[in-house]
């Protein structure tokens, strides 16, 4: 099926045109995301026949993503409308606004298939990589005007994780910034900005969590039953409403400051004191309490601030008990 005959797309034709090389479970993914957002998306990869079949893998999962209530009725349909299998990497990116490459993490496929696509892309085509560990930099090295090129991180399961990670490289322009993050906004997804370095922001913070509870049952410290419960049911379950800074300036950077003095008796340091925290101390900005922080929210708004965390908390809980455990043990 070639995007000049398959405009069914009522107004198809006059959306922004993507193009997502790689149709596995990643790239098919996003390819969703992109399409329910409204833009058309050819689908590539190594031959037509694998696009076509992903191509209808993606058509059955959306009908049992509806029965489950996890897609919109009707998703399918538009699906159907924006949505196409190509023949080639070439016909898929050939009029592409955006294309996002989405193949195994091996830098030689990824350049083989970054040097195809800019070579057949328009030369104002902005080009997104969805790595999540090789340099955006080291990338950059295949993509003819890699000013227009950067890393555009979804995380898996992509339909449902709400997270993008935006990295340009030292070259990548800021109009290439701000269109891709405007791209990933029209989807209903949220975007940060982050630095090329190894790891990025994501996988450092989660593989530096997941490091230290492997040490914990290495040690025999505790279960990784234990671990997974303590992760779930303390700090855990304040990350989907707050993230690490919020959490620091509501608990008070004076505690945090004391909590890594007493770290530090056993693990001097792994848990030396940061320095940012340390200066905020100092200077007696200390989090909510005070008025700044990291953050710096007015104290007169603490109240409504607790107000929102003791409700959201609560509606958290009232969903994992509608839920029920998850099927793991």
């Amino acid at each position: 099926m070639t995007e000049s005959t398959s405009s069914a797309a009522g107004d198809g034709s006059a959306a922004r045109k993507i193009a997502v090389v790689g149709s596995g479970y990643m790239g098919g993914g996003i390819a969703q995301v992109l399409a329910l957002g409204g833009a058309r998306v050819a689908l590539a990869d190594v031959s037509a026949e694998i696009a076509q079949k992903n191509y209808d893998r993606l058509l059955v999962e959306s009908d049992e993503f509806v029965a489950a209530g996890l897609f919109p009725e009707g998703s399918t349909a538009i699906l159907k409308a924006n949505l196409w299998a190509a023949k080639d990497i070439e016909e898929a990116v050939a009029v592409a606004d955006f294309i996002e490459e989405a193949v195994p993490e091996v830098l030689d496929i990824k350049h083989k298939t970054l040097a195809r696509i800019s070579a057949a892309s328009r030369p104002d085509a902005v080009i997104g990589s969805n790595t999540s560990t090789i340099s955006i930099a080291d990338l950059a090295e295949a993509v003819a005007r890699p000013e227009r090129f950067l890393g555009v991180h979804f995380s898996n399961p992509s339909p449902f994780i709400p997270g993008v990670e935006i990295i340009p490289h030292a070259g990548t322009t800021p109009e290439t910034v701000a269109a891709s993050r405007e791209l990933v906004h029209a989807a209903g997804k949220q975007t940060a900005v982050v630095k090329d370095v190894t790891g990025f922001v994501l996988n450092r913070l989660q593989y530096a969590l997941f490091h230290e509870a492997a040490q914990l049952v290495e040690q025999g410290i505790a279960t990784a039953d234990d671990v997974d419960t303590l992760v779930r049911t303390t700090f855990g379950f304040r990350l989907p409403f707050f993230g690490p800074f919020a959490i620091a300036d509501m608990a008070g950077l004076d505690v945090y400051d004391f909590c890594y003095k007493s770290l530090q008796t056993g693990f001097p340091e792994r848990f030396a004191t940061p320095k940012i925290l340390s200066d905020l101390v100092e200077a007696g900005k200390l989090g909510t309490k005070s008025g700044a922080g990291f953050l710096n929210v007015p104290a007169e708004r603490t109240p409504e601030l607790i107000a929102y965390r003791n409700k959201a908390y609560v509606a958290m809980q009232k969903l994992l008990d509608e839920l029920g455990p998850a099927p793991i043990n």
